[in-house]
């Protein structure tokens, strides 16, 4: 299966703490979405997400940055969908305090966020319902 990708700006409306530092749990958003999109390619349904068994934070996010957040299906069983996901800086925003509209494209875009965790689809709601352990 294929990997799905999400790219977005940071917006001022996602800074949550001063100096416009990103809450964490916004990236953990994206990849719920991340899953979405990878049970509705596999299942066609959306399925449920149970729970993370891994997060690390690896560098902060601001405000004006683009954020490029990845997943993919590591292992499928009957009901469960065990995924993987990285998210990376792509771009750093507000380089220049004296000008808040420079921004810089990050030839080596920089981790910020990897997670594992799992996902079910109840059996009956499995496209095809074909799906071995």
């Amino acid at each position: 299966m294929d990997d799905v990708l999400i790219r977005l700006r940071m917006s001022q409306a996602d800074a949550h703490y001063s100096g416009n530092l990103v809450d964490g749990a916004r990236v953990l958003a994206l990849f719920g979405d991340v899953a979405t999109e990878l049970l509705i390619r596999l299942d066609g349904d959306e399925g449920l997400f149970v729970a993370y068994d891994n997060v690390e934070f690896k560098a902060p996010i601001y405000a004006g940055d683009y954020i490029e957040a990845r997943g993919r299906i590591i292992h499928v069983g009957n009901t469960s969908r065990k995924m993987s996901f990285e998210a990376y800086k792509v771009v750093e925003g507000n380089v220049d305090p004296a000008n808040p509209s420079q921004a810089r494209f990050l030839e080596n875009p920089i981790l910020v966020t990897k997670a594992s965790g799992t996902c079910v689809v109840p059996k009956h709601l499995q496209k095809l319902g074909e799906k071995d352990e």
